[in-house]
């Protein structure tokens, strides 16, 4: 019988906030039918929201945050999932509205879970995370768009991200000319190891103005960032290309004009982690753990911390300077 254990609370009266580490208990958690022993879950900017006051992703508190996590089944009231089965969840409402990975045990609806690839093991499974997840089904939506490598160059923004960074590697394994786009310069040595073939700067791509077209650059592009780099993009983007776009770091206004999507068959295709279908999430998943899987994920881990330790590391994933992923081994 499980009586109690820690779990990263946040909890939120008035005008007062805390973030803190707490012994819970099962009735604590939302309600769910696969209960999980969480050993590994990663740190997102969606992490680093929901651990400050005005983040504007907790919708109710006290609240266990935490988007993705990797465990252990320790009970199961759905057949598809049996006690020690190996799993993964991560999006849906899990770390938004329902307990998230921030605890020793996560209670998890079945129909928010995979089970853990062949070819993964749970630490991995939660390097990739949600951001690496977000950066490969950004990849098959391009490859499912008509990208090949022989089409040309494809652009990666905000490179030394989560998204970005495991996405240059994605592409550089299936052969991809990848140009990266960073503006941290101390970050070339890098991107460069992970398989950018040349590294450009943010304002190579947007200098403060966006042409209603310009030179034809790259086949396809994966953008984490929006705004006016995304229009930018659509404007620089060859015949045909696709942007893939899953963020707005740099803002959700897109002052694009209409003349990319209509003169060069430029596709804007959006990029949903959060409600993707269970058939894409399993089939990407397994492409993870085969022909997308970098082959050394360690040189993306930013650190890694305990759960002891995660209520003073979330707020620095809001600053921005954050290398790769962080993840957190929740055993410790």
């Amino acid at each position: 019988m499980i009586d109690s254990f820690k779990a990263v609370v946040v909890d939120k009266k008035d005008e007062d906030f805390s973030l803190a580490v707490e012994q819970v208990s099962l009735e604590t958690l939302s309600k769910g039918n696969v209960l999980i022993e969480v050993h590994y879950s990663g740190v997102n900017y969606k992490d680093g929201l929901a651990s400050v006051p005005n983040g504007k992703i907790v919708r109710s508190y006290p609240h266990i945050p935490g988007i993705d996590l990797a465990g252990v089944v320790v009970s199961s009231e759905d057949e598809r999932y049996q006690k020690g089965d190996k799993v993964i969840a991560t999006s849906y409402e899990i770390g938004v509205t329902h307990s998230g990975g921030y605890s020793q045990y996560a209670n998890i609806p079945a129909d928010w879970i995979v089970p853990l690839p062949e070819g993964l093991t749970l630490k991995e499974a939660m390097i990739i995370g949600t951001a690496g997840f977000t950066a490969a089904l950004s990849v098959q939506r391009l490859e499912d768009n008509g990208l090949k490598p022989d089409n040309g160059k494809v652009l990666v923004t905000g490179s030394t991200g989560g998204v970005g960074s495991i996405g240059v590697a994605m592409l550089a394994k299936l052969g991809y000319e990848v140009e990266a786009s960073t503006g941290k310069e101390s970050e070339h040595e890098y991107l460069t190891a992970i398989g950018a073939s040349s590294i450009i700067s943010r304002t190579d791509i947007y200098d403060g103005k966006v042409k209603a077209l310009d030179k034809q650059q790259w086949a396809g592009a994966i953008d984490p960032v929006g705004g006016s780099t995304l229009a930018a993009i659509t404007s620089k983007l060859q015949y045909n290309g696709s942007v893939a776009v899953s963020g707005l770091t740099g803002g959700g206004d897109v002052p694009a004009t209409v003349y990319p999507f209509i003169l060069r068959g430029v596709n804007v295709l959006g990029i949903d982690s959060v409600y993707c279908p269970m058939e894409t999430r399993i089939k990407v998943w397994n492409r993870i753990a085969s022909d997308l899987k970098p082959a050394d994920l360690t040189k993306f881990i930013a650190s890694e911390v305990t759960l002891e330790e995660l209520p003073s590391v979330l707020p620095t994933i809001l600053q921005g300077s954050v290398r790769g992923r962080i993840i957190a081994d929740i055993r410790r």
